[in-house]
């Protein structure tokens, strides 16, 4: 509870912490947060993503990039990156899924955007034969043709809360009560950022924001827009933000956000429509946002769920099964996960998200 005890510290001398400085502090202490002092995922972590389930969901990934950097001239040098790559585990599916693509590994320089110290260390395994290079941030990327993938990143970005007011808007803070940390609203204040929410919300209604996604998407989408590539972003959330989407995880079992900072996983979900709206601005076309399970439907993915199906029986076939199942079925992951994509003018969009 160190860093519980730091956040009681700073909000004594200081006064109530939004909830994006909570965040920050909870997953990127130097010391005591989440991401910077263990490997989350998995059986024996905290969540499971997509690539972590079944091979599959790399694989396809990958030949989509690949095709898209083929439908852009086959650039004879690109970066392939992404964010926040776990451990290694989509890139290195992608990577074999690709090998036979003509001139595709022998263009790419792969650059991987990571924050947390195990899991680059658990990458460094998974992708050593690729020569990976670790960047803080998207801004120190190469000028080059950038094919990008995002698989759960921008849900993992602190947020602020907003409440309506008749009159506007009050933060949702982070305060104290008998030495428990506890949510609260701030002072009513205008925000231009969210004056257009006005027209489809009404009073007590809650709105998050995301302002550290926006550079970030921004710099990505005017790379694309000024030299090519691609980017796949793939998450959870919706077109616009509407309601109090904060979770945490611990153990694969939801818990209280505020109850041990720095020893759970807190993430929100991400407004498509923000983005989309910042790629523009950079000057990048979108896809529409399309549901992960149509999306790898699209890529073939039931195709090649049959192949590998045939050299399996028994448990290893149940849990193949599952797997296809989770990633695409719409109950699961199929809609709850939207697959955005990032192109040049002039160009088709990456498979599986044509309009």
């Amino acid at each position: 509870m160190i860093l519980h005890d730091l956040i009681k510290d700073r909000i004594i001398q200081n006064g109530p912490l939004s909830l994006a400085d909570y965040m920050s502090d909870c997953l990127l202490h130097p010391e005591h947060g989440y991401y910077t002092t263990r490997d989350p995922l998995g059986a024996d972590g905290d969540f499971t993503t997509a690539p972590e389930i079944s091979q599959m969901f790399g694989e396809l990934i990958g030949l989509c990039l690949a095709q898209a950097w083929i439908d852009q001239g086959s650039p004879a040098s690109f970066s392939l990156a992404e964010l926040g790559p776990g451990r290694g585990t989509l890139m290195a599916d992608a990577l074999r899924a690709t090998r036979s693509v003509p001139g595709f590994h022998q263009a790419a320089q792969l650059h991987l955007i990571e924050a947390s110290p195990p899991l680059k260390e658990a990458q460094r395994q998974a992708l050593a034969p690729f020569a990976p290079q670790w960047h803080d941030t998207v801004e120190t990327l190469p000028e080059l043709p950038l094919f990008l993938i995002a698989n759960e990143f921008f849900d993992a970005l602190p947020i602020a809360q907003f409440v309506r007011d008749e009159d506007g808007w009050r933060e949702r803070q982070i305060g104290l009560q008998d030495d428990a940390l506890v949510f609260g609203l701030g002072p009513r204040t205008q925000l231009t950022t969210l004056q257009h929410r006005l027209e489809d919300t009404q009073q007590d209604d809650l709105v998050e924001l995301c302002a550290a996604g926006v550079p970030i998407l921004s710099n990505i989408a005017h790379r694309i827009a000024e030299t090519g590539g691609a980017a796949l972003i793939i998450d959870y959330g919706d077109w616009r933000s509407l309601g109090d989407t904060l979770q945490a995880l611990c153990g694969h079992t939801p818990t209280d956000p505020l109850g041990a900072p720095g020893q759970a996983d807190l993430t929100a979900h991400v407004d498509f429509e923000v983005l989309a709206a910042t790629a523009k601005a950079a000057g990048c076309v979108h896809s529409r946002v399309t549901p992960q399970g149509v999306f790898l439907e699209r890529l073939g993915i039931t195709t090649r769920a049959q192949a590998l199906a045939q050299a399996l029986i028994g448990k290893r076939l149940d849990s193949h099964i599952s797997a296809h199942r989770r990633l695409t079925h719409p109950e699961e992951m199929g809609n709850l996960f939207k697959v955005l994509g990032l192109f040049p003018t002039h160009t088709p969009p990456p498979p599986g998200l044509e309009s």
